[in-house]
């Protein structure tokens, strides 16, 4: 496979963080990064401030990739920025549903991304946690999860980092065979507990695809910031001491977050690009 020659893979990086401070973006410019050496490629990648600044990418870009986000996934229906990401999303869909457009567009959504993605398809129910999930956690493949090139190379369960208030919940199994969209995996089983399984993963058609969870996650980076001294008062406060030294431990395991952080994306990312060398090469 081979682009023609002076060919430049283009990214659009959709920040959904509201300036607020966060790793998300520092591990998804890395990942892209490495990709970029890796494969020898010439990468563009640029980056739009979505609610700051109302700003989102056309369809000049190979590659979208929308970030996680602090705040409620519900309270901003009807904002300015949020009617845009809807609007966004719809555009981006029916463009690549035209048969004339054969360089199709690939988007992956990341958590609070990935929550507005299953409100603009009513995948099913958007809902405030009894309680934060943060820390390091087991996702749990189903089949189709077993099936998805996305997620290949990954054990079941795998771990990824969750950082989140809110989740999709109680799927809607009628909306979702209309779409041809497939659940692929799930939060970790919680006997002690009466509440039910968040939604971790979606295909949401053949170029959409979404984790609740935070795939870009860098276990070297996110363990330098856990150790930060603000950062680990913050943790042991909120959360405990327990929680604090597990995430540690965790983060420093090659078998967890490392190798969540070396598949996922990346996964997402070869067959992103496998298409656009086809289209280039045609």
């Amino acid at each position: 496979m081979n682009f023609k020659q002076g060919h430049t893979l283009r990214i659009a990086i959709l920040d959904l963080y509201e300036g607020a401070e966060n790793q998300g973006m520092r591990g998804l410019r890395s990942i892209i990064k490495e990709f970029g050496e890796e494969n020898q490629l010439n990468i563009l990648t640029k980056e739009f401030d979505i609610r700051l600044k109302d700003e989102f990418p056309g369809f000049d870009f190979d590659i979208y990739i929308s970030s996680g986000g602090p705040g409620s996934p519900i309270d901003t229906e009807g904002l300015p920025w949020d009617t845009h990401y809807m609007e966004w999303i719809d555009r981006m869909e029916k463009y690549n549903n035209d048969p004339e457009n054969i360089d199709k567009k690939y988007v992956y959504f990341i958590c609070h991304s990935f929550q507005l993605a299953s409100r603009f398809y009513q995948i099913g129910e958007l809902a405030r946690r009894n309680s934060t999930a943060f820390g390091v956690f087991p996702v749990h493949l189903l089949e189709d999860g077993e099936a998805e090139p996305v997620l290949a190379g990954l054990e079941d369960p795998f771990y990824a980092v969750d950082s989140r208030d809110y989740q999709v919940i109680q799927p809607n199994y009628s909306r979702l065979e209309d779409l041809g969209a497939k659940i692929l995996c799930i939060e970790k089983e919680r006997p002690h507990v009466p509440y039910e399984r968040a939604i971790m993963g979606i295909r949401f058609n053949e170029y959409f695809i979404g984790t609740q969870f935070h795939p870009e996650a860098d276990a070297m980076g996110m363990t330098m910031y856990l150790k930060s001294e603000e950062k680990k008062k913050g943790v042991i406060e909120n959360y405990g001491f327990e929680k604090w030294q597990s995430m540690i431990e965790q983060l420093e395991d090659p078998d967890k977050i490392r190798w969540t952080y070396k598949h996922i994306v990346p996964n997402f990312l070869k067959i992103a690009l496998k298409n656009q060398k086809q289209v280039t090469a045609a």
